[in-house]
């Protein structure tokens, strides 16, 4: 039972019991309980820690943005708790760009600000948070969202600052100004940060190396399920508990909703309703990715035979999605800009398609650009984003950083191509229809070239196969 609320007291430890009527939940403590609840506690331990290791990663990216704005008051905010239904909230994720920028992940507090004072060398930085609250405050047994008998220890303000190596100071001190630039309502500052993100540092790439093996183990589990999610009427929401088990226990989160889509379900983009069955005979698209402490998360689909075998027309969608993948990786390389992966892949599909019999016109006439597009109809979606500490990362970059981009040492990004035949699409063959195939991996660009970092996911239909047969024996 979710308790939040129910005895939220409505006096202070010093001030006389007063009567609320706002709400039927609150519950008036006795005398006794106010005289007494702030004594009687053993002194906490203080021991400072070592500064994280991202500290000093997050140190040089503040760095950056100072250089960027010299003289200007910046203000980074981390975001505050976001209500579910009446006294619930999400849980709380703080806003990239503050993580970025602090080097605090998962512990991260609501409602911080990163504040950027402008000197006549740069800026100084310091990290406004909510302090611990003393044991003789009411907040500490009456305000459910921050009170420690609620939610358990807050961080102290010198343990912050020793740990993330930046200055502290408690939220009161903090003052906002009409002349702050803010990320999320100044547009250069807010495409700055966003930017900073496009080539990671030793850290990061670290951390999304971190995020793909969870994510791999995940995808183990699902294998090793199946017979317990072909079993049960909405098998999909046991695939996305199994990889919700292990991106929870192995890391902080899922980084996104997961996408559990059999049978027709798949020729949905963003099918996360997850409540159909997964029957022997059809496919099913996972798409998912665990999100670790640090907040980086992984983005990996794997389309998978639930019987363990693909049939002659899935194996065929289904290699030539990886063969499109596979012209994609081959054309990465730094120099080469963002979009050629994406026209890469497109030219596999237009040629393979139109090979079937699928499209009105040849693949070269699919394939111009201003009066074709005709095999977009079966890949509305791109191939390839950004990924790091959100799954769609650096979204606010401008185009010519981005899509018009050119690839560099340290950037990762997907590669995703897919071919998705709707169940009542009657452009194509009745035994096309239903099927959709989705294969998306994880790419590091190296000076020496692409590096796939989910490779070890099986990917091939023999290998898939291989997979689902060694999870069903258990091995």
């Amino acid at each position: 039972m979710n308790t939040s609320g129910d005895n939220e007291a409505t006096a202070t430890a010093t001030e006389p019991q007063q009567s609320d009527t706002s709400t039927n939940r609150r519950q008036n403590y006795g005398q006794g309980f106010l005289d007494t609840i702030s004594t009687g506690w053993a002194e906490r331990p203080v021991t400072l820690p070592e500064a994280r290791e991202q500290a000093a990663y997050a140190a040089a990216r503040r760095d950056a943005v100072s250089a960027a704005f010299p003289g200007k008051r910046l203000v980074v905010p981390a975001g505050s708790l976001k209500q579910r239904s009446n006294d619930t909230d999400y849980p709380f994720r703080a806003h990239s760009a503050f993580s970025h920028l602090t080097g605090w992940g998962s512990d991260s507090e609501p409602d911080s600000v990163l504040v950027f004072e402008p000197t006549a060398d740069g800026h100084v930085a310091t990290l406004y948070f909510r302090e611990r609250a003393d044991r003789t405050t009411a907040e500490f047994y009456s305000d459910a969202s921050i009170g420690e008998f609620w939610i358990g220890p807050r961080p102290a303000l010198d343990g912050v600052a020793a740990d993330l190596a930046l200055a502290t100071d408690h939220l009161d001190a903090f003052a906002a100004s009409d002349d702050d630039l803010v990320v999320g309502e100044d547009p250069d500052l807010t495409r700055f940060v966003s930017e900073l993100r496009l080539v990671k540092d030793e850290y990061e790439i670290a951390q999304m190396r971190l995020a793909v093996d969870v994510t791999a183990a995940g995808f183990d589990d699902i294998v090793a399920n199946l017979p317990r999610i072909i079993e049960h009427p909405r098998g999909e929401r046991v695939v996305e508990g199994v990889f919700h088990q292990r991106a929870r226990s192995d890391g902080n989160a899922v980084g996104y909703d997961t996408i559990a889509a059999s049978g027709p379900h798949a020729c949905y983009l963003h099918w996360t309703r997850n409540d159909g069955a997964v029957l022997p005979g059809d496919l099913i698209l996972v798409d998912a990715g665990a999100e670790v402490d640090s907040l980086y998360t992984a983005d990996i689909t794997r389309t998978l035979p639930v019987s363990g075998r693909f049939t002659d027309i899935q194996r065929r969608i289904y290699e030539t999605v990886r063969e499109a993948a596979d012209a994609a990786f081959a054309a990465a390389r730094p120099g080469v800009t963002f979009r050629t992966l994406h026209e890469t892949a497109l030219a596999v599909l237009a040629e393979r398609t139109a090979e079937w019999g699928l499209l009105p016109v040849t693949a070269e006439e699919a394939l111009d650009a201003d009066r074709g597009g005709h095999h977009r109809r079966y890949m509305v979606h791109g191939t390839s984003h950004h990924l790091g500490i959100d799954v769609h990362d650096c979204a606010q970059a401008r185009r010519e950083m981005y899509y018009d981009g050119i690839l560099q040492p340290g950037m990762v990004f997907t590669i995703e191509p897919g071919l998705y035949f709707q169940i009542d699409d009657v452009t194509v063959p009745e035994e096309y229809r239903g099927i959709g195939v989705r294969i998306e991996d994880d790419i590091l660009m190296t000076e020496d070239g692409p590096v796939n970092l989910s490779a070890g996911i099986p990917r091939t239909a023999d290998e898939v196969e291989a997979w689902i047969a060694r999870g069903s024996a258990g091995e």
